[in-house]
């Protein structure tokens, strides 16, 4: 079989509600990464693979070492494998892609696959409102605020990234198996996003997005689709886009 298929996929969370759940999806995604690399032509790792990353200079955080080397072996073969950065791995820097060979985007992406234009992005920070994260991504991405987290023992900065990673929300999502995440299509920021864009991008045939967790694929207008893909929390979603459909799938392991 000829590898004619671009897959997506979005927000692991890989480190929570703990290391036996987490391990437990992380194979998972390693058993599927191996399922479709005999036929994909590209990947598309749509952010927030961790759900707490940061790279010292000569220090990442310890784990995921089975999807970080399936990855690694995929992209060896040639196969292209993009990451969006996301809100929970915004602090990736060089590591993946010296290491691993993974091509790293922090901003959006406008590309041609095939005879179709897509819109690519994580989706943190994106469309109307949410003041309060748009401030707190500009303070974490400031760069001498970096500097001076990176002063901080590894030990140190790990246990707060993970202490509050396992407090949260999605940690709780984590634990229990369920989504919380609601979808109106009239109140969606992503959606509200994407029509404004495709007003300066008309060409647009797909808006993809990650970050908002639930598999959405909804029409925008007659030409464009607004598709987010979903997660491996609660849905274990991918997207797949043979050349003339696309389409939204879960892994049954």
């Amino acid at each position: 079989m000829g590898k004619k298929k671009i897959y997506f996929v979005s927000d692991f969370h890989l480190g929570i509600p703990d290391y036996a759940g987490s391990l437990k999806r992380e194979k998972l995604l390693v058993k599927w990464l191996e399922n479709i690399r005999a036929d994909a032509a590209e990947i598309f790792l749509m952010g927030d693979i961790f759900d707490f990353w940061f790279e010292y200079k000569t220090v990442v955080p310890k784990g995921f070492v089975r999807l970080l080397g399936k990855l690694a072996e995929i992209a060896d073969t040639g196969i292209p494998v993009h990451l969006f950065r996301g809100n929970h791995d915004l602090w990736a820097f060089d590591y993946l892609e010296k290491e691993i060979g993974i091509k790293l985007h922090r901003k959006p992406v406008i590309r041609k696959i095939f005879d179709k234009t897509f819109y690519l992005a994580h989706g943190d920070g994106l469309g109307p409102g949410d003041r309060q994260y748009k401030f707190l991504k500009a303070v974490f991405e400031f760069q001498p605020h970096q500097f001076l987290f990176r002063w901080l023992h590894p030990d140190v900065g790990a246990w707060m990234g993970n202490y509050f990673s396992r407090r949260s929300r999605l940690a709780k999502m984590s634990q229990s198996g369920k989504e919380e995440v609601s979808f109106d299509k009239e109140q969606e920021m992503l959606f509200l996003y994407a029509e404004k864009k495709i007003r300066e991008y008309p060409d647009i045939d797909y808006f993809v997005f990650g970050h908002r967790h639930r598999p959405v694929m909804t029409k925008i207008n007659e030409k464009s689709t607004l598709v987010i893909i979903g997660d491996w929390i609660s849905f274990f979603s991918y997207g797949v886009f043979d050349g003339k459909t696309f389409r939204i799938e879960r892994f049954q392991g």
